[in-house]
């Protein structure tokens, strides 16, 4: 990411903080958690909920690496498909970027597709999606602390960067990011050396330190059957209630059949 996309991140989520940290206190009141909690599993967290609001959230290894999540709402059902072929950290920040959608979005989608560069585009509702994921995932109170703890035990910032993405799960960008809205890390000193961290660095630098090297890996995790289970299951359900017949219910799991093997690259 250049220094100039970078700085107007910044600059948007300065100007919009207000209307993030109350969506951050919204979300955290229908969740039951405390605004300023860890999200330790933002997918277990939130599975649940978007399910009574009528999408199913679930991942799936994609034959394309360089699509992070596929959003469909159809006049009945809507999907969240996360891809499972990207980094566990990517996965989680793809997952928190949704919430914002589903929850705040104001203008209604039908589908889209959020490509997998932590989602950083020149849209006003990715960008606040964006800043929403990062204030979710790495909560203001706790953040602080742990920066002030990891700087003070590490050898420079790339150090504790990768500390604090260890500790929120969270990709390398947004954690400096998150790093930079706080005034942690102050502009004036942010280097070509900081913005430039490639994935080699940060997998040398997560070996030197001992820390969890596995959520920089993707899980492959293929939650179809589970998927295919439940729309039977709700399925089901609306035939007996004479909501919907038998052919309309076998003609869903058709189509999910097929998206499975398109995502997928399966022939």
């Amino acid at each position: 990411m250049d220094v100039y996309r970078f700085k107007k991140i910044i600059e948007y989520s300065k100007a919009n903080r207000e209307e993030i940290e109350q969506s951050i206190r919204k979300f955290c009141a229908v969740m039951n958690i405390k605004s300023d909690s860890d999200v330790r599993d933002v997918l277990l967290l939130v599975r649940e909920v978007f399910l009574r609001r009528g999408f199913i959230v679930f991942e799936m290894p994609f034959k394309d690496d360089e699509i992070g999540a596929l959003c469909y709402k159809g006049d009945g059902l809507g999907y969240v498909v996360i891809n499972s072929s990207l980094p566990k950290v990517s996965s989680n920040f793809a997952v928190a970027h949704e919430i914002y959608h589903v929850f705040f979005q104001e203008s209604e989608f039908k589908s889209k597709i959020e490509l997998a560069n932590e989602h950083y585009y020149d849209n006003e509702d990715e960008y606040i999606a964006n800043v929403f994921a990062g204030a979710l995932l790495m909560p203001e109170n706790s953040f602080r602390g742990m920066f002030e703890k990891f700087m003070a035990e590490s050898n420079g910032l790339i150090e504790t960067i990768c500390k604090l993405m260890n500790y929120y799960q969270a990709p390398y960008m947004a954690t400096l990011i998150r790093c930079c809205e706080l005034q942690l890390i102050e502009m004036k000193d942010m280097t070509n050396e900081l913005m430039s961290v490639n994935k080699e660095i940060v997998l040398s630098t997560f070996s030197e330190l001992w820390l969890d090297s596995k959520i920089l890996e993707p899980s492959l995790r293929d939650d179809f059957d589970n998927v295919e289970r439940l729309v039977m299951r709700m399925g089901e359900e609306f035939v007996q209630g004479e909501y919907i017949n038998q052919r309309t219910l076998d003609m869903v799991l058709k189509n999910i059949k097929t998206l499975s093997k398109q995502i997928k690259g399966d022939d």
